[in-house]
């Protein structure tokens, strides 16, 4: 693991499971190019190796995120934000194919809920709140709020969300899809390291497929989405651990997963 971050921290809780830590107490963990830099770089280096199979992402007992860093943009034009292109990082974090749970305490807002958005499960604690409010300042969301929140919520809450910049309680995102638990804060870490370490504990590659897999569910047509489906599923045919699953099943015995 590279070192030198300033604005994240890492951890290895547990076999297979690493936990990065938004640190910029200070502002809330408020994201700038800096933090999503050295998220995007350390998820990276998990994907390049095997010993990590999942990632736990999370932030303070008061904040995962409060939004983007507004005073790097404020002064900013159009063609300053389109050059420096910030909003792709978060791009970059949905392509990861390594598993991200976000585990979310207290306020998850603009950017900080894009960013939870953006990984593949969300544990909440019980004093999460959820929320878009860039109407207040004039904007709109730009890394995927109107997109990602409007698949998992709908259309009529995500507008009202969007447009009046209301928060939505833990309880109410559980109800509505967007967190998979709401859990005690005290809880939090511990749910989301042994649901990692569960997910640590699969074959690598089936795993990786699919997360593809379902996420191709939010990105295309469901024809194209259950051809995506279809593909991973007969892919898998070509690995050691899918030889070795089945034989395990068979014969009654526990597997041993190579990421083969």
């Amino acid at each position: 693991m590279s070192e030198g971050y300033t604005s994240i921290l890492v951890e290895r809780p547990a076999e297979g499971v690493a936990l990065v830590r938004l640190n910029r107490p200070e502002s809330l963990n408020a994201l700038n190019a800096t933090i999503m830099e050295e998220l995007l770089d350390a998820l990276e280096e998990f994907d390049e190796g095997e010993d990590i199979r999942c990632v736990v992402l999370t932030g303070g007992d008061r904040a995962f995120a409060a939004g983007a860093d507004i005073t790097d943009m404020a002064g900013a034009g159009p063609v300053d934000m389109y050059l420096a292109d910030t909003l792709s990082l978060w791009d970059g974090v949905s392509a990861v194919r390594t598993p991200i749970i976000a585990a979310v305490s207290g306020w998850c807002l603009g950017g900080g809920c894009e960013l939870a958005m953006a990984c593949d499960v969300i544990i909440a604690s019980e004093t999460a709140k959820f929320g878009q409010p860039e109407i207040s300042i004039g904007v709109i969301p730009g890394a995927g709020g109107t997109q990602r929140l409007t698949k998992v919520i709908g259309k009529s809450r995500a507008m009202e969300m969007v447009l009046t910049g209301e928060p939505m309680g833990a309880e109410e995102a559980a109800r509505r899809g967007l967190v998979s638990r709401v859990v005690p804060q005290e809880a939090l870490l511990d749910e989301a390291v042994a649901l990692a370490s569960k997910i640590a504990s699969q074959p690598p590659i089936a795993v990786r497929l699919g997360k593809d897999a379902v996420n191709r569910s939010y990105e295309t047509l469901l024809g194209a989405g259950l051809a995506a489906e279809r593909h991973n599923f007969y892919l898998l045919f070509a690995t050691e651990d899918q030889r070795e699953g089945m034989d395990a099943f068979v014969n009654k015995r526990k597997p041993q997963w190579k990421g083969r």
